[in-house]
């Protein structure tokens, strides 16, 4: 027969073994959740216009990445009306830098990507492409690329060029080009946080 002695130590070490044990189970889950946390508002926070990069072509591994976190952005009634084109070749890159003036570090990129929107498939085409090309660029920081966002759209003059360079249809228009490499040079980002922007319950002048 157990001694009462012994049933209590039995007992207490039980329940010592059992909070052992929800505290590995519990506590390292929550250091993901927080690591989690701490890197995407990092990634955010980190990210700048790159526009100098070196020689070294972008993988096609991260190339992939890129375009999975593009199609990973919200869209109206998610008609996802993205297209994606991708140049990787030499001469295309030297003549889109020749000919746009607000991408000539296109000639030093190994990689752009064009962000179109396929104007019969959303009428807000514009919208949903955006949210795709922040995720670009958000993606390129957390690769450890460098990248930037040259504007097509609106402009008739620059959609022209990336419409013929691109081979674009009628349908499909392009709304940025976003040169891509591995950074060349050290670029801080800014600070932008302003609260005199920040309006709560009414705007306020």
């Amino acid at each position: 027969m157990m001694k009462a002695g012994s049933f209590y130590g039995l007992i207490m070490g039980a329940l010592l073994v059992s909070s052992l044990q929800m505290a590995c189970t519990t506590e390292p889950k929550q250091d993901v959740a927080v690591l989690k946390q701490q890197g995407v508002l990092e990634n955010i926070f980190q990210r700048k216009s790159v526009r100098d990069y070196t020689s070294q072509p972008v993988e096609e591994e991260k190339i992939n990445t890129l375009l999975k976190a593009a199609m990973a952005a919200p869209s109206g009634k998610d008609r996802r009306p993205w297209e994606f084109v991708v140049i990787t070749e030499r001469a295309i890159l030297d003549s889109m830098a020749a000919e746009l003036g607000n991408a000539r570090m296109l000639a030093k990129a190994p990689l752009a990507i064009v962000v179109c929107g396929d104007s019969t498939v959303s009428s807000y085409w514009y919208l949903d492409c955006t949210a795709a090309g922040q995720n670009i660029l958000l993606a390129a920081e957390a690769l450890g690329l460098g990248a930037v966002w040259t504007a097509s759209y609106p402009y008739a003059d620059r959609m022209e060029v990336a419409r013929r360079y691109a081979r674009l249809p009628e349908n499909v228009l392009p709304l940025c080009v976003i040169p891509i490499g591995y950074p060349s040079g050290d670029t801080q980002p800014k600070d932008k946080f302003n609260e005199a922007k920040i309006h709560r319950n009414t705007f306020r002048q």
